[in-house]
């Protein structure tokens, strides 16, 4: 028979994930925020009309991501997810696919060009002094300033993001490695023959140069030079994708 039948497809969703829902939009219904109570499971399973059971899986599941916790005389009350936290967990498992990877490192991009205003808010003397010792380093190890070590690198930039003084930046940063790998052995072919807008390779020490001496629009020009090969990868995979 070629007749189609005309039906609603079957949720694909169990129990559980629809008391997890429920229960996430009770919480923004009200309007509650950390430190508030929740109801107890008990109230949940009568109003929902589900067993204790579900509903305790559905809120072990708010639990293990940080949304809620129990309290010693209070019962279950709201707290504030340790958003980082997450991610962490979800790096560390080594199970992330080349799109996901993809997508986080288009996200450093523009991080690393943004945060150019705080680090001219918040940068040191001793700040400068490390950058300048990271950059000697290199230079003394490297003589195609075309392609550094995953080490080198991950240093430089990871300096950056501590001196931005944004503890969220900061734990982002310490979990990029992943991704600086990703993107170290996916680099372009002929990456030193490149053809820069510039005519040039934006190099770290003439970054550190811009943070010293420029200002938070001078930087941002040099680090989106410095990272040119690596937009125009990720462009033209978009374009061709298109």
């Amino acid at each position: 028979m070629n007749t189609k039948l005309k039906i609603a497809p079957i949720k694909n969703m169990s129990l559980v994930d629809e008391v997890e829902i429920r229960v996430m939009q009770f919480i923004k219904e009200n309007k509650l925020k950390s430190g508030d109570s929740i109801p107890k499971e008990l109230e949940f399973a009568a109003a929902l009309g589900v067993s204790r059971t579900v509903v305790r899986e559905a809120l072990l599941r708010l639990r293990t991501i940080g949304i809620i916790d129990s309290k010693k005389h209070k019962g279950m009350v709201l707290t504030q997810p340790d958003i980082i936290g997450n991610f962490e967990k979800a790096i560390k498992s080594n199970l992330l696919g080349e799109e996901t990877l993809k997508d986080i490192f288009e996200l450093r991009l523009i991080l690393e060009m943004g945060m150019a205003d705080l680090l001219f808010a918040r940068k040191t003397e001793k700040d400068i002094e490390k950058l300048e010792k990271i950059v000697s380093n290199e230079e003394g190890l490297q003589r195609d300033s075309t392609i550094f070590t995953l080490d080198l690198e991950i240093a430089f930039h990871g300096k950056l993001y501590e001196i931005s003084g944004n503890s969220t930046l900061k734990r982002f940063q310490d979990l990029l490695l992943p991704v600086f790998r990703y993107v170290h052995e996916n680099m372009l072919q002929n990456a030193g023959n490149f053809q820069y807008s510039s005519g040039k390779f934006i190099t770290h020490r003439d970054i550190l140069n811009e943070l010293i001496k420029g200002t938070p629009e001078t930087f941002r020009i040099a680090m989106r030079q410095h990272l040119e090969p690596h937009f125009e990868r990720v462009l033209n995979v978009v374009r061709s994708s298109g």
